[in-house]
């Protein structure tokens, strides 16, 4: 087994530490955060950071640069309150990494990638069509992580659309179903499949 000091972390070269430190935490979720700018522009970027803080109230978050790099995303969030939040999958695997591409924020990601976008029970920013699970969003509150120059945004789900063969009677969500894709480091794609799911656990007497 390879052993890397923190020394020899600091000293790799910089592509090769960015590949092994975002790989090295796991596989991470893969999504498409969907929003508007307060001009009308609708934007749509992969993220990989997506995170559950809690079911009641229902509240997720996301990590962003903002204040390194304009981030479009995190801009019409905050200018606007609304996003979404949609699952990558198997046929839009090539898109979706595509929108990780620096466009201005007076270019669309859907009109660059065969992404659509669509709209639903009057919800002001855009879904990603097709993707098997869409979430409506509504911005909540943000913390700065000091020690990296990062933001968590946190956002409370105000609507949930869900295909119907994926969610079973326990409200479990089984996203192999949908070929849900998960993300290895920055630009390795996975489609996992469900292998058991296993009772609540107590205590061995």
């Amino acid at each position: 087994m390879t052993y890397i000091s923190n020394e020899e972390l600091e000293n790799l070269h910089h592509i090769y530490r960015i590949n092994l430190i975002n790989s090295c935490s796991g596989y991470k979720s893969a999504n498409l955060i969907g929003t508007k700018s307060s001009n009308g522009i609708e934007n749509v970027a992969v993220f990989s950071s997506v995170t559950h803080i809690g079911s009641n109230p229902p509240i997720l978050g996301f990590f962003c640069r903002p204040t390194t790099v304009l981030r479009n995303t995190y801009e019409n969030i905050k200018s606007t309150d609304y996003y979404t939040i949609n699952h990558i999958y198997l046929p839009i695997l090539e898109d979706a990494h595509h929108t990780s591409a620096k466009y201005d924020s007076q270019i669309s990601e859907f009109d660059k990638t065969n992404l659509i976008s669509e709209y639903k029970n009057e919800f002001k920013a855009p879904f990603v069509k097709g993707a098997p699970i869409q979430l409506a969003m509504e911005y909540v509150e943000e913390y700065n992580i000091k020690a990296n120059d990062t933001i968590l945004v946190i956002g409370k789900i105000i609507g949930l659309h869900v295909n119907d063969d994926l969610l079973e009677d326990d409200g479990f969500i089984n996203l192999s179903k949908a070929q849900v894709a998960t993300i290895n480091g920055l630009d390795g794609y996975a489609i996992p499949g469900l292998n058991k799911r296993f009772d609540y656990q107590r205590p061995k007497l």
